[in-house]
């Protein structure tokens, strides 16, 4: 038996906020958006490489707060660019962790946590 990776929904509130935190700030493409119909709440899907989620509006589908663990390949070079955008509300830094891992937290508008890591080379 296999499984393929996760997609994790995230509940967001503000399609603005949450396209200027997913877009502009992290860097992620909008693969699709969905509406039944016009003024109801949005879900879309958003991706950067093969890290993939869901952001919705429908209150019922998860609750905000959420945490999740993305592996990045180059952290350094990630972190140069989103400390290169013009996002005014966040300024992460990267932190060694003591199991091992380097590591860069940020949270987006609505409470839901993104730690991107890489494993430290052992020595």
């Amino acid at each position: 038996m296999t499984f393929d990776p996760a997609v994790p929904i995230l509940r967001v509130f503000d399609e603005g906020k949450a396209k200027a935190f997913y877009l502009e700030f992290l860097g992620f493409s909008v693969d699709w958006e969905h509406r039944f119909e016009a003024n109801l709440p949005l879900y879309m899907q958003v991706s950067v490489g093969q890290c993939v989620l869901h952001l919705s509006e429908h209150h019922g589908d998860c609750c905000p707060g959420a945490a999740l663990r993305i592996q990045a390949h180059d952290l350094d070079a990630f972190h140069q660019r989103v400390s290169a955008t013009d996002y005014g509300y966040a300024r992460p830094g990267i932190e060694k962790t003591a199991w091992g891992t380097r590591e860069m937290t940020v949270t987006d508008p609505f409470g839901n946590r993104l730690i991107f890591y890489e494993d430290v080379p052992q020595k």
